[in-house]
């Protein structure tokens, strides 16, 4: 149980540090205002799926809170729990596609891969847009669409870049009952 805690303090700080330094300094400009194309989802969605839920909870809420920080404005609560709620979804799932036992093929990144669309569209397309309406009174129309174009890019970055994060550690981890005991 003690070794099991430590291991989550260590990836909730490594994960916020890595969400924090893809989105503050790997972030491609979009044409539509506060809007950018990122890549810290794919490794929110890896940790999560790797650590469970509460550390994904805890690396999307510090991660992006330190990015909002960061650029002085503020940090706007609705995106960071929308970025918290993905990686607890994202941890929820986990078990469906078993990354620490070592396997990660077709079926596995078909699991993910659905499982991180089904998170994106929880968090981008519904809370997101729907906590700004509520804190921040923001016009509807506007925070939907930032929501629509925030979610489609993350589903299409953590697409790539959390497939082949999970396919390269579940690559380095032993198969599950592969090693005997002599």
């Amino acid at each position: 149980m003690k070794n099991n805690a430590v291991k989550s303090i260590v990836a909730i700080g490594i994960g916020a540090a890595l969400f924090f330094v893809c989105g503050r300094f790997i972030a491609i400009p979009c044409p539509i205002p506060n809007v950018t194309i990122n890549i810290q989802y794919g490794v929110l969605a890896f940790m999560s799926a790797a650590f469970g839920p509460i550390v994904g909870l805890l690396i999307g809420l510090i991660g992006h809170a330190l990015i909002d920080f960061s650029w002085g404005w503020g940090v706007w609560w609705s995106w960071v729990f929308s970025s918290a709620i993905f990686g607890f979804v994202m941890g929820c799932t986990k078990k469906l596609y078993g990354l620490n036992d070592g396997e990660f093929g077709t079926k596995q990144i078909v699991r993910f891969n659905v499982s991180q669309l089904i998170g994106h569209i929880i968090a981008w397309g519904i809370a997101a847009p729907a906590l700004d309406i509520l804190i921040y009174a923001e016009p509807a129309s506007k925070v939907f669409l930032q929501g629509i174009v925030a979610g489609v890019s993350n589903i299409v970055t953590t697409a790539i870049v959390g497939t082949l994060l999970c396919v390269a550690y579940a690559a380095a981890r032993p198969k599950k009952g592969s090693l005997k005991e002599e």
